[in-house]
């Protein structure tokens, strides 16, 4: 069994931090589709539906009310939860690029 040196295990760690970036920026991505397919399927049903800042909603009982609002607030969570998860993954690479030079 070989032992890893500190800067082969630093090596190790950028290399998962950009897969992890990767992984974050895919998890936006999809938290913006899900966020336009929301309002979009918002918008469908209802021809003016009532709006809460920039998110439609529509309030009388129709299945897909509830779709669309379940995009809609999944689609942002994932888009923060995306855009907090990059930073910090590139914050972290940024440092394990730092210490191997």
């Amino acid at each position: 069994m070989k032992a890893m040196s500190f800067r082969d295990y630093l090596h190790e760690k950028a290399e998962e931090s950009r897969h992890n970036e990767t992984l974050a920026y895919l998890m936006f991505l999809a938290g913006a589709i899900f966020f336009v397919g929301g309002i979009l399927e918002t918008l469908s049903l209802a021809g003016n539906p009532e709006w809460f800042l920039f998110i439609p909603y529509h309030t009388e009982p129709i299945a897909g009310a509830v779709l669309g609002l379940t995009l809609i607030i999944s689609g942002s969570a994932l888009l923060v939860f995306g855009v907090a998860a990059g930073l910090s993954r590139s914050r972290a690479r940024g440092w394990y690029m730092q210490e191997l030079r």
